[in-house]
């Protein structure tokens, strides 16, 4: 098998739709049944996030504290556990994970303080991107910035190189998110003259991680605490990124104008299937089921699965698994003529 055939997934997208045809708008009526959360389930879904998250962070500060610094290996656990926690917020964001949506609200803005992402701010450019995806006229709210091929030609060299520097996998994936997480939350970016709610939310939000940061660094200093604690974030925050970047990003993915872009159509067909092993799949929330979440993102991630089974031709829609979706970092340009998503090479190539 080649590295372009692991890059892409079993079947093209339109040998699949042409053997298996999809009504988007139908499938999104017939998965209305899936949208009612259930409240124990998801107390219990809670619960098996936080305390091990919270448990692990404990121990794994006082074993560096006491000098085991083999405890710092339990860090990618950690961050697996801070990411699902993400996911339960993001779930709040969009009504899925309690039927009130005042509850939802202050769950999702108290998972904020230790995911450091102030809620209401991402809950409203997060709706956006959910409003948008796939529509070429609508970029730039809560997404991975691209450009179409015309758009990086028509830019000067140092845009250009800007451009590459900012899809490079390191910065994507490494200096973006750190970026993300601990500067660009610290304020309402994008959203500064939408009103006092977005500032409240920032705010408020860092006031009260400084508090709960402030009972480690009292016994276990400010070189421990940062220890442990950006690390966990970093690697939360870093499998997030690469999870929300193969969500959009493919050689298929669905981009259109706005006059001939379609919710329904760039839902499922915009957003992937990261097939996972059963445990990552547990971890990131079965967020890798994104087809299906943007089609109807009510429904609660961990009933996600059981679309998958009742619906089963959605699993060979846009499938990817973990090495071919690492593949997909090299697609960085829209090109309108090919409908598709190319690399930089690829469109050096076309001129």
């Amino acid at each position: 098998m080649t590295v372009l055939e692991l890059q892409k997934p079993a079947e093209s997208l339109i040998e699949r739709t042409a053997a298996a045809p999809i009504d988007p708008r139908q499938l999104a009526r017939d998965l209305q049944p899936f949208r009612d959360p259930q409240p124990v389930r998801s107390g219990w879904e809670l619960a098996i996030t936080l305390v091990p998250f919270m448990a692990l962070f404990a121990l794994i500060t006082i074993a560096v504290k006491a000098g085991y610094w083999p405890a710092l290996a339990a860090t990618p656990l950690a961050g697996l556990f801070l990411l699902r926690l993400f996911i339960i917020q993001h779930d709040c964001g969009h009504g899925a994970f309690l039927r009130n949506r005042t509850s939802n609200d202050w769950i999702g803005r108290a998972l904020g303080v230790l995911t450091l992402t102030p809620y209401d701010c991402w809950r409203r450019s997060h709706a956006l991107h959910h409003a948008g995806t796939g529509n070429l006229e609508a970029r730039g709210f809560g997404d991975v910035d691209m450009l179409t091929v015309r758009e990086y030609r028509e830019r000067s060299w140092l845009g250009r190189f800007a451009y590459r520097l900012y899809r490079h996998p390191a910065v994507l994936l490494g200096l973006g998110p750190a970026y993300l997480f601990l500067l660009r939350h610290r304020l309402p970016i994008g959203l500064m003259n939408e009103g006092w709610t977005y500032w409240v939310s920032a705010m408020a939000t860092n006031a009260v991680t400084a508090l709960v940061l402030a009972l480690p660094l009292y016994f276990f200093g400010f070189g421990v605490t940062a220890l442990v604690f950006f690390p966990v974030l970093l690697c939360a925050a870093s499998l997030g990124v690469w999870l929300f970047y193969v969500q959009h990003q493919f050689e298929d993915a669905y981009w259109k104008q706005r006059a001939d872009w379609s919710f329904y159509d760039a839902a499922l067909m915009g957003s992937s299937y990261l097939e996972l092993p059963r445990i990552l799949g547990w971890f990131t929330g079965y967020i890798g089921i994104h087809h299906v979440h943007h089609l109807s993102s009510q429904i609660p991630f961990y009933r996600l699965p059981e679309v998958l089974k009742q619906h089963p031709t959605l699993r060979d829609l846009n499938r990817f698994n973990a090495l071919q979706a690492c593949g997909t970092l090299r697609l960085a340009l829209w090109d309108e003529d090919r409908r598709g998503m190319v690399s930089f090479r690829e469109a050096a190539g076309s001129v």
